[in-house]
C-alpha cells in the first residue's frame, strides 16, 4: 500500500500537466477510489486532489522565477484551462497574486516578520522545542500556523530559527490549526530561488487552540520525503535581502529570455 500512493505521486509530478481525475489516480494504484483516497489521505494528511493541485502551483511557482513565460500561458503549462482560477487559487496558496509573486523575486521584500499582530483581542500563545535531524551545513528554519494542513497562504503567527532549539508563536487566534516547520540550506537562500529546497519538514496536526493559553508543543522534524507536500507560501523562495542577488537573478533571467528557443506548452483542463 506505501508503494501504491508513492507510485500515484510520482504519476503526479510526472504528468501535473494532464487532466488527472481521481479515477485515473486510483488505477494506477491499482485500488478503487474510495479506498485510495482514504489510503492517501493517510499517508499525506491531505486529499489526492488538493496534492495535485499543490504540485501545479509549486511548478507555476518555478516557471514565474526562471522564465518570461506570461501568466496566462504559465496557467495552462501547469494544468488549468481557466486564468482567473488559477490567479484566484495561486493567490490564496501563496499568499501574493503571480505576477506580485515574479516581482517580489526580483525586487526583494521587507525584512520579514517574525510574527504576525493584530488586533487587542487576547490571543494564544504556541512555544516548543524544534529538533533537527542531522544535517551537516547551516540553515534556516521557519515555523508557523496554517489553516489546513498544506504550508499556503499567510501563517497566522510564525518564527525563525538557525538552529535546532525553541520557538514562540505569539498572538495566535482561536480555532483548529496546523503546525509546520521547514529547514533550508543557508547557501540555499543565496541560489536561485528555484532551487530551494526543505533539507527538513515537521509538522503537528489539528492543534485546538483557546483564547488566552498558552501551549507546549514539541516539533521533531525529519528529511523531506516523497509523501511531504510542496511548501506554497512565498517562503523560502522570496527570503533574500541581498540585492546583488537578486541583481544575479535579474540578469539570469533576462540571458534566457534572448537565448531561449520556442515553446511548446501542455494545454488541459485541470
Amino acid at each position: 500500500m506505501h508503494n501504491a500512493v508513492e507510485r500515484a505521486i510520482s504519476i503526479m509530478w510526472d504528468r501535473y500537466h494532464e487532466p488527472l481525475s481521481l479515477d485515473a489516480m486510483a488505477d494506477s494504484a491499482f485500488l478503487s477510489r474510495f479506498y485510495f483516497s482514504r489510503l492517501f489521505r493517510s499517508k499525506t494528511g491531505t486529499s489526492p486532489g488538493r496534492f495535485l493541485t499543490a504540485i501545479r502551483l509549486y511548478k507555476a511557482k518555478n516557471l514565474l522565477l526562471e522564465t518570461d513565460m506570461s501568466v496566462t500561458d504559465i496557467a495552462y503549462a501547469v494544468g488549468y484551462n481557466s486564468l482567473g482560477t488559477f490567479i484566484s487559487r495561486f493567490t490564496r496558496s501563496v499568499g501574493i497574486s503571480p505576477a506580485r509573486y515574479r516581482w517580489l523575486a526580483e525586487n526583494g521584500i521587507p525584512q520579514l516578520s517574525r510574527t504576525r499582530t493584530t488586533g487587542p483581542r487576547r490571543r494564544a500563545t504556541i512555544s516548543g522545542r524544534l529538533v533537527l535531524p542531522p544535517v551537516d551545513v547551516p540553515v534556516k528554519v521557519y515555523v508557523g500556523v496554517f489553516d489546513s494542513p498544506i504550508v499556503q497562504g499567510l501563517p497566522a503567527s510564525c518564527d525563525i530559527l538557525e538552529a535546532s532549539g525553541e520557538y514562540v508563536l505569539r498572538d495566535v487566534p482561536e480555532g483548529e490549526w496546523y503546525l509546520r516547520a521547514a529547514a533550508i540550506a543557508l547557501g540555499d537562500i543565496a541560489a536561485r530561488p528555484s532551487m530551494r529546497r526543505p533539507l527538513a519538514v515537521g509538522a503537528y496536526d489539528a492543534l485546538t487552540v483557546g483564547s488566552g493559553v498558552n501551549l507546549t508543543v514539541d516539533l521533531e522534524l525529519h528529511h523531506t520525503g516523497v509523501f511531504d507536500l510542496p511548501i506554497l507560501i512565498a517562503l523560502p523562495e522570496l527570503d533574500s535581502t541581498d540585492p546583488a542577488a537578486r541583481n544575479r537573478r535579474g540578469f539570469a533571467r533576462n540571458d534566457r529570455r534572448t537565448a531561449r528557443p520556442s515553446r511548446v506548452l501542455h494545454r488541459a483542463k485541470s
